[in-house]
């Protein structure tokens, strides 16, 4: 793996990584990441070379939008030929629905783009957000024999793990290991050395360039089945003559309620050019409408598969495709299909162990 000459560029979002505790008043702020080597020493030690891009004002996560998302698909853009890998700093509450995002907004993407952040803010002692940051960047650097990125796709760096970013979730609020992806293997482990599992990362066409998309259409919903769901809710829901999309969080395997109601509002949504995706409430395992009758009664109203989708690939995968597609039939077939990774239409991924 080589290392030395190559530069990564650190897009500085907002978050709590990005906080510090003012001496005098003991109150949070955001620090200049401008001299991010005054605030985390360590950084002198690292091989690769950087820059910093701050966002001017600092966006917390929980407002993070689809605009941010093409300011971003921008500034790597610009930036591409320069550096060899992007390290994102962003909020952990939304940082795998950007992470999902932004797989699909860079085509053909033969870079890093890794986002990481922290529970603890970098400025106090037990953060865990200098080896998270420290570990981004040397990851974003790194290229095999061939001069070719190591992990040429987006992920998300946490605690230890690489994780593909439209396969990763949010797992917990509190702990430093707060993201995973429980349907697809870790494409890196960052031990004492790293242990990267090359049949798991994406191979982009290193001959063809990437391909930036900034556009996407937000009008879609996302709602969960529950006992007792009400027809007159979700019938306001479905009839908004905006709706273009409906990411359906169903029971299980891909099981609905038996109400004649749900079947004939979704089926009237589907013929109406509204594309609903079924995907599981579960947190591991897959869709298959098949397995049992309640599934196939959404199947027959024109409902499809999510498969093993995570809802934040899902919802940004279909605010994707209809931002660049007006055909219903032609969305659909590509909602089943795999076009960077974040589902897997055949056979489930056995543990590493089983591989």
């Amino acid at each position: 793996m080589a290392q030395s000459e190559n530069k990564v560029l650190l897009i500085y979002t907002g978050g709590t990584i990005g906080m510090g505790r003012n001496p005098l008043t003991g109150a949070l702020e955001p620090l200049d990441f401008n001299h991010l080597k005054d605030n985390v020493p360590e950084m002198k030690y690292i091989k690769a070379g950087f820059d910093v891009y701050q966002f001017t004002n600092p966006i917390d996560s929980s407002d993070i939008d689809p605009s941010t998302w093409a300011r971003l698909v921008d500034i790597i853009t610009e930036n591409y030929d320069t550096y060899m890998g992007f390290v994102i700093l962003h909020g952990t509450d939304t940082m795998a629905y950007t992470a999902s995002a932004l797989s699909f907004m860079l085509e053909n993407l033969t870079k890093p783009v890794i986002l990481t952040g922290s529970q603890l803010p970098i400025g106090q002692l037990r953060t865990d957000g200098k080896e998270n940051l420290v570990t981004s960047i040397e990851l974003a650097s790194l290229t095999d024999d061939s001069g070719h990125a190591m992990i040429p796709e987006v992920c998300i760096y946490f605690s230890g793990k690489v994780l593909r970013g439209n396969r990763a979730t949010k797992q917990n609020a509190d702990e430093f290991n707060a993201f995973d992806t429980f349907n697809y293997p870790h494409l890196c482990e960052a031990g004492v050395n790293f242990t990267f599992h090359a049949h798991h990362i994406l191979k982009p066409d290193f001959t063809k360039p990437m391909i930036p998309h900034k556009e996407l259409n937000p009008n879609i919903i996302v709602f969960s089945l529950f006992p007792g769901i009400q027809e007159s809710v979700v019938r306001h829901l479905i009839d908004a003559p905006e709706l273009r999309g409906i990411i359906l969080r169903s029971y299980g395997s891909g099981n609905a309620p038996q109400y004649p109601w749900l079947i004939n509002l979704l089926k009237k949504a589907t013929e109406r050019g509204v594309c609903v995706v079924n995907i599981s409430q579960c947190i591991s395992g897959r869709v298959e409408m098949g397995r049992y009758n309640t599934g196939y009664q959404l199947k027959d109203a024109g409902v499809i598969s999510g498969y093993d989708s995570t809802v934040e690939a899902a919802t940004t995968k279909l605010m994707y495709l209809y931002a660049r597609y007006d055909n219903i039939q032609k969305i659909q077939e590509l909602m089943n299909t795999s076009i960077a990774g974040e589902i897997n239409t055949s056979i489930s991924y056995l543990p590493e162990d089983d591989q």
